[in-house]
């Protein structure tokens, strides 16, 4: 009998720990939520747009708060530059000295509220809720004027704008805002003949 317990308890250990691995690994790494897509979204719209040039982003809230929000703007500028999506663009805080027609921007809002939509992040609204320490939580949206073309949530562990997981973060956020894959444009019909 005693054999068995014996057994009985390494396999539970066993199992628990390959639990506790499992869970650990799921929130190593940067996790994206879900995605929009406007249907006026076109990425050879937004690689002619961008390509060669300076890219605004508008970053509203502080992931960090332990450190002035100017501090982490400027640190985490290098990051979102070295994962980058895949034109040739700039990023820049700066806003342009003449007002742009079309304005293409990013909206990166840390924290933001619940309620908060994309059709208010273009016009220029962002509320926030409290965020979690250690963990960021961003709320991204590319606009054109007044229009949100795309957006999605991202979200992993981090300590400060250097830490590692920063980078894979933005390109996981990039990849999906920015995507160059084909958006399917036919409307379902029901009933229609195929």
């Amino acid at each position: 009998m005693r054999p068995l317990r014996a057994v009985a308890a390494v396999l539970a250990a066993a199992t628990l720990g390959a639990c506790v691995t499992d869970t650990t690994s799921q929130t190593a790494g940067p996790m994206v939520g879900g995605v929009n897509y406007a249907p006026q979204y076109d990425f050879s719209e937004f690689w002619a747009a961008t390509d060669g040039r300076s890219f605004r982003v508008i970053f509203a809230g502080n992931p960090f708060p332990q450190l002035p929000v100017e501090e982490v703007k400027q640190r985490l500028l290098p990051v979102m530059q070295a994962n980058k999506p895949r034109p040739a663009l700039r990023f820049t805080y700066e806003q342009p000295i003449e007002e742009q027609h079309p304005d293409y921007r990013l909206v990166l809002v840390f924290d933001p509220a619940n309620d908060l939509g994309s059709g208010p992040v273009c016009n220029g609204v962002t509320r926030f809720k409290p965020g979690t320490p250690g963990r960021v939580y961003v709320y991204g949206v590319y606009c054109r004027n007044d229009l949100a073309l795309s957006e999605t949530t991202a979200w992993t562990q981090a300590t400060g704008p250097d830490d590692p997981r920063m980078g894979p973060l933005f390109a996981q956020l990039f990849l999906v805002l920015f995507t160059d894959q084909p958006m399917r444009r036919d409307r379902f019909v029901p009933f229609r003949r195929w």
